[in-house]
């Protein structure tokens, strides 16, 4: 009889052993198999590019103030009148022989409306207002190439030139891209006039201002600009970045 009690006692004292043994129903194994499904999951990571090689349409203006600090004011006082134009501040640059000398880069949405606010009495009104000295350069480009990366040097170089052909620049100009590396230049933004492809507009950032100087003068560089096509002597103005939008 009391073989019998002991033998009862050890069945129900092994069944939940047993239970336990083999996982309690399941339990402990699916989350142990939703656990190695999480872990085997990769996330792709796309890498963020910094180049546009979407057209932009810019309008860019060059002009003498007699005095920056009080200029400043006036332009972006002024910003209402340009966005009604479709018109987007972009950069503003000062150069490095002359701070008074200033260079607007803008961003346009239609470049009918911008050429028509270019020649529009009351902005020549508000840049006399605002101090500014001389007749103002407007140029047009549509910018094929631009580099929004952020860099250490906010010193840059506008050239403008004209070509022979487009399609026959730029793959000589790319061609000569360690070059331009070796010697202190990093291309930010190229492309040519809307109506002419051969009127081109380049944009450099100076890394290295000894180096880019001397590159400019270079035998070097004036062969690569024969062989890419390039009529005449390149207009250049070096400019130092003080805002952008």
């Amino acid at each position: 009889m009391k073989q019998s009690r002991l033998a009862g006692m050890l069945f129900y004292v092994a069944i939940p052993f047993f239970l336990t043994s083999c996982g309690g129903g399941g339990s402990d194994q699916k989350t142990a198999s939703d656990s190695t499904k999480a872990d085997s999951t990769t996330v792709a990571v796309t890498p963020k590019t910094t180049t546009i090689t979407t057209p932009q349409n810019m309008m860019v203006v060059t002009h003498k103030v007699a005095n920056f600090a009080k200029w400043m004011p006036s332009y972006e006082a002024h910003d209402s009148m340009r966005l009604a134009g479709g018109i987007h501040s972009y950069v503003i640059g000062r150069s490095e022989k002359d701070s008074n000398i200033v260079l607007v880069a803008v961003k346009v949405d239609d470049l009918a409306k911008a050429k028509t606010f270019a020649k529009d009495p009351s902005l020549k009104q508000a840049m006399k207002k605002g101090g500014v000295v001389g007749t103002p350069s407007f140029t047009f480009v549509t910018m094929t190439f631009q580099d929004t990366a952020m860099i250490s040097s906010n010193l840059r170089s506008r050239t403008t030139f004209t070509v022979k052909d487009w399609d026959a620049w730029q793959k000589a100009f790319q061609e000569g891209e360690k070059e331009r590396a070796d010697n202190g230049i990093t291309v930010r933004a190229f492309g040519h006039d809307p109506d002419n492809d051969k009127k081109v507009t380049l944009v450099t950032a100076i890394m290295d201002t000894a180096k880019a100087y001397a590159f400019w003068k270079s035998d070097l560089l004036k062969q690569r600009r024969a062989a890419s096509g390039v009529i005449g002597e390149p207009e250049r103005l070096v400019y130092r970045v003080v805002k952008r939008y």
